[in-house]
């Protein structure tokens, strides 16, 4: 039996039409104001659909009165045992009608509840609501619709962060924009209007908090500039305050990552059309021996390992698209928790301080963790990478290329190492957002840097350097990354890459300048004073 609160098949299946872009808009369970403001149906030649989109609830009655009433919304919806997933306070804009002037009409503040498919009915839904609108007139809240509507739940944070792969994966350096070794590309909801982006400095463990409670936090650290639009005030999370989220890959970033998973692709079929064309020509041969059989095995061979290689980056380009797109619901890998102003260290050092902090989401980053291991990737061969980090003046290099590219973090250069180098030409590496992987030099004495308002700082200066050719060290978007140097055959901190010099405009960086490892890590153990910087693993729940 139908019910007299309901609505018709076509208004329960065409009410939300538009507010999700596509078809997929919910179904109408209910609304409170049926009887007062019928739904029009389409009619004459020229009918038309009304299309509509969400708005949010601002300085009305409701917003007033949302800490009292809302809390008491909850209890009436849990006291008659209903299935619902959600209650949103919304207001919905009926756009016009094409050809008509305006921007449509907003309609009144809704309590808008989600319930489970099929769990509730019309008649249900109609008797909760008048307990609802009772409660709100009774608080001063007038003009109110409450409005159902079939809700499911979805996790909309998209997947985890990928795994690191090994050279035999032909997507092993197109993912390495999405996975969790250092150099992760950075931005922030605060900063997504400007599409600031920079880059992850390193993972640390809080392992207790400062009263000695254990935790089983992990924070990422970048630049304040990379994470707070605002540097001049420290800032800090408050128990409540909204969060700003911390996401992998701006928008132009994430843009190049699927350009070159494309370009990667391309490139696999040009090679796999010319062993198609050389098996063909083989076959073709009237005279074949036992070189033929040889030189067709080997093409077909290569063919197979190109055809796999194009599967493999079809498939990551496809689960990019559809499982990394929207960056503000798929991309979130923490919130940002901590950020000092940028400021220079004017009574002692005067080394910049310019850092933040963000606790990683676990369900986000736990998965493909592996501490501070930075992926050298495949820009330069393993003999050609090995070369540049020989001292200009010749001998041995203590650079030795680790297993699988993955170069591990193993500790921090001290001040007495970066003032008084083993060779004389202190050798450093970066791997950054904009620029990847690149080799540099470090100048052997700080450098003092004047800012706008004429304060100066010292800095760790890094001149551009190269194996055939010089390569810029950095480029605008590498802020936050971390400069490290080889000794003994493992990596070592030298600093936190925050600013470079160019000769004006958009010309390249001559000089790239960075805080001092030793000092920035000292600083955050002020305010995480159990902090452990050398993490291996995710750790266990406190």
């Amino acid at each position: 039996m139908a019910s007299g609160h309901g609505p018709d098949a076509y208004e329960r299946a065409t009410y939300y039409n538009g507010i999700t872009g596509d078809d997929d808009h919910p179904e109408l369970v209910y609304r409170s104001d049926y009887l007062t403001t019928p739904f029009p149906k389409p009619a004459g030649r020229f009918a038309h659909i009304p299309v509509k989109s969400v708005y949010g609830t601002f300085d009305t009655s409701l917003n007033k009165a949302w800490d009292t009433v809302g809390p008491l919304i909850v209890d009436i919806i849990v006291a008659r045992n209903i299935k619902c997933t959600s209650i949103d306070p919304a207001r919905f804009l009926t756009h016009a009608e094409p050809g008509e002037g305006g921007k449509g009409r907003l309609g009144p503040v809704v309590v808008w509840i989600g319930v489970e498919p099929g769990s509730t009915s019309p008649d249900t839904a109609h008797d909760v609501s008048q307990a609802i609108l009772a409660l709100l007139q009774k608080n001063n809240v007038k003009d109110i619709v409450v409005e159902w509507r079939e809700a499911v739940p979805q996790w909309l944070a998209g997947p985890p962060l990928l795994r690191h792969a090994s050279d035999r994966d032909a997507t092993h350096y197109v993912r390495r924009f999405l996975t969790s070794l250092l150099a992760v590309p950075l931005t922030t909801e605060d900063m997504e209007d400007d599409d600031s982006q920079g880059t992850l400095t390193l993972w640390f463990l809080e392992n207790k908090t400062n009263d000695g409670k254990p935790s089983n936090k992990v924070y990422g650290l970048s630049n304040c500039h990379v994470l707070r639009k605002d540097t001049t005030v420290d800032y800090s999370l408050k128990g409540g305050a909204a969060r700003d989220h911390v996401r992998v890959c701006g928008m132009r970033r994430f843009q190049r990552g699927l350009d070159e998973i494309t370009k990667a692709v391309a490139d696999h079929v040009f090679f796999a059309n010319i062993y198609a064309q050389d098996i063909a020509r083989l076959q073709a041969q009237e005279n074949q021996g036992p070189d033929t059989t040889e030189d067709l095995e080997w093409n077909r061979s290569k063919l197979e390992d190109e055809n796999k290689a194009i599967a493999s980056l079809e498939r990551l380009h496809d689960e990019a698209t559809k499982y990394w797109s929207n960056i503000k619901l798929q991309r979130n890998i923490g919130h940002v928790e901590y950020a000092p102003k940028i400021e220079v260290d004017e009574g002692s050092t005067r080394y910049t301080a310019d850092w933040s902090v963000f606790v990683a989401a676990e369900a986000k980053v736990k998965g493909a963790f592996e501490g501070n291991v930075v992926d050298l990737g495949s820009k330069f061969p393993a003999p050609e990478l090995t070369a540049m980090f020989y001292p200009v003046a010749g001998g041995a290099t203590t650079f030795k290329y680790p297993s699988g590219r993955k170069l591990k973090i193993s500790g921090c250069a001290s001040k007495e190492d970066l003032a008084f180098p083993a060779d004389d030409a202190l050798l450093v590496g970066k791997d950054g957002n904009t620029t990847d992987l690149t080799v540099g030099r470090y100048a052997g004495l700080e450098s003092f840097t004047f800012n706008a308002a004429g304060v100066v700082s010292r800095e760790l200066a890094i001149y551009n350097s190269g194996n055939k050719a010089t390569e810029v060290f950095s480029a605008k978007g590498d802020s936050g990354s971390l400069v490290w140097h080889m000794r003994d055959g493992k990596a070592y901190i030298v600093g936190q890459l925050h600013s470079g010099h160019n000769k004006g405009g958009s010309t390249s960086n001559h000089v790239t300048y960075c805080t001092p490892g030793w000092w920035l890590l000292a600083e955050i153990k002020k305010k995480y004073k159990n902090a452990i910087f050398y993490p291996e693993t995710w750790p266990a729940r406190a």
